[in-house]
């Protein structure tokens, strides 16, 4: 009984707000290098660089679009949603092991809330030394 419990408070897809929150780190480092804007190449290289993390953010909302591959799923695809602090309180299939939800989205989005956090004071930094 208890493993059948367990299995119902198993989920093998992100929580929507684990998206948004990649996407909002994603938006936060490409305004964040935008402090480095000026003369030269540099706006050129910023405008690649916004137009590539654009890309990966559609990817990822493509990739959130996609369904299970379960044939008969059918209408039962078009689940509840699950509140984010529900979601994070399950087991977290990942192709190894699994881990609570909580420590999973923390773990994916890490990476770049520190990269996107990093940017930010860098530039800032950079905005003080460059005015003067």
């Amino acid at each position: 009984m208890k493993d059948v419990v367990r299995r119902q408070t198993r989920s093998k897809q992100l929580h929507p707000a684990v998206y948004l929150g990649i996407a909002g780190f994603a938006l936060w480092l490409v305004i964040a290098a935008w402090s480095f804007s000026g003369e030269g190449y540099a706006d050129w290289l910023l405008v690649v660089v916004s137009l590539f993390v654009l890309g990966v953010l559609l990817l990822l909302f493509v990739l959130s679009r996609v369904g299970s591959h379960d044939p008969g799923a059918g209408k039962s695809r078009r689940r509840k949603r699950v509140r984010f602090r529900d979601w994070a309180r399950r087991e977290f299939d990942t192709w190894q092991d699994q881990e609570p939800g909580r420590n999973a989205a923390i773990e994916i989005m890490l990476p770049l809330g520190a990269a996107a956090i990093g940017m930010s004071a860098i530039g800032i930094v950079y905005l003080f030394v460059h005015t003067g």
